[in-house]
């Protein structure tokens, strides 16, 4: 990352609106899905988390591509890898160690999912189904909704570049394009659909590249600069909300671990290409960005790091002890009782 004066750092962050707090919390934001990451993984291989989805490496993308989207009015449909949309959604470490411990009140499904399928009727979080790609034509089906009862929100759907190989995302994007949709795309490309390279995917360049096909905007941005991710999706998510459709945003980024803790990655890539990878860690650029403009100095963040650390290990013990579901409930919420209805903020009911 080249080294920004403190003048020319600070006129792009305030060029965008953002104010010293904004970036402060975004960054706080990243460091706790990094930590929650850590700690889940140390529970996988204690045997206390069967099984866990990282974040690790796309924290700058998520936190900077979310931040932009009003909570309580827009909605979030993440994919699973998606724990810092979440954060920035309103979740916290507690709710996504219900998750993966399967606890009764856990927010997502009460134990009855497996991790990382987020969801939040409260926070506007669509859940999302383990069959890569199925949340795309939701997110097209919720903004139609939206535009058809004159509502003034965008729906935000993130995904994988391994979902666009699927005719789900192809069903979602014509869609969108066709009717003019007040939803952002967003794909988070970290180079590898579980094993398979961006080379035996597709035979163009980028992904955004495809978004003429259906009528709308591609966007390329570098997902390891926080505040490019945010000025490009504030970008798109006005333009939305102001009527003129959809925006394809391919934030380019990376994962540093396994695709799951089911997965060796070792035997598709090589430690020196993620080591390579890993000397591009948004947290540590954007923490080098705050640093520049005397937001942050090297004690404050080593201090908060261990404030989270020091947290998240309490929610951790918390979302341990907490209550399981009882076994009687085990058909709750597959199917309806007699008489019951099931909606989300006013749509379906």
């Amino acid at each position: 990352m080249a080294t920004r004066t403190k003048s020319a750092a600070g006129a792009r962050h305030r060029a965008l609106g953002l104010t010293d707090d904004d970036l402060l919390q975004m960054y706080r934001t990243m460091v706790m899905a990094r930590l929650c990451d850590e700690a889940q993984f140390r529970l996988n291989r204690q045997g206390k988390a069967p099984f866990v989805v990282p974040v690790s490496g796309h924290e700058g993308c998520q936190i900077g591509s979310a931040w932009p989207f009003r909570r309580g009015t827009d909605v979030f449909v993440p994919y699973y890898r998606d724990m810092g949309i979440c954060l920035v959604a309103g979740m916290g470490p507690r709710d996504v160690f219900l998750a993966v411990f399967g606890k009764k009140d856990d927010p997502s499904s009460g134990g009855r999912q497996m991790p990382a399928h987020w969801s939040s009727a409260a926070l506007g979080i669509i859940t999302g189904s383990s069959p890569i790609a199925t949340q795309i034509p939701h997110a097209a089906g919720i903004a139609y909704a939206m535009r058809y009862r004159g509502q003034d929100a965008v729906v935000g759907c993130w995904f994988g570049d391994g979902a666009t190989s699927e005719g789900d995302w192809h069903e979602g994007l014509n869609f969108a394009g066709i009717h003019r949709l007040p939803v952002v795309w967003y794909c988070e490309n970290n180079r590898y659909a579980i094993s398979v390279p961006l080379s035996k995917q597709m035979a163009v360049a980028n992904v955004a590249d495809r978004a003429s096909a259906y009528g709308f905007e591609g966007v390329v941005v570098e997902g390891n600069d926080v505040l490019g991710c945010y000025e490009a999706s504030r970008r798109a998510i006005e333009k939305a909300r102001g009527g003129g459709g959809p925006t394809l945003i391919e934030l380019k980024t990376y994962r540093f671990h396994p695709h799951t803790s089911d997965d060796d990655d070792r035997t598709y890539r090589s430690r020196e290409e993620v080591e390579e990878a890993k000397r591009n860690d948004s947290i540590i650029l954007f923490g080098e960005e705050l640093k520049a403009l005397g937001i942050l100095d090297d004690e404050a963040i080593e201090r908060q790091r261990g404030e989270l650390k020091a947290e998240i290990d309490a929610e951790v013990d918390r979302a341990w002890d907490a209550e399981d579901p009882p076994a009687e409930t085990a058909a709750d919420h597959v199917f309806a009782a007699s008489g019951e209805t099931m909606g989300f903020r006013g749509f379906a009911r």
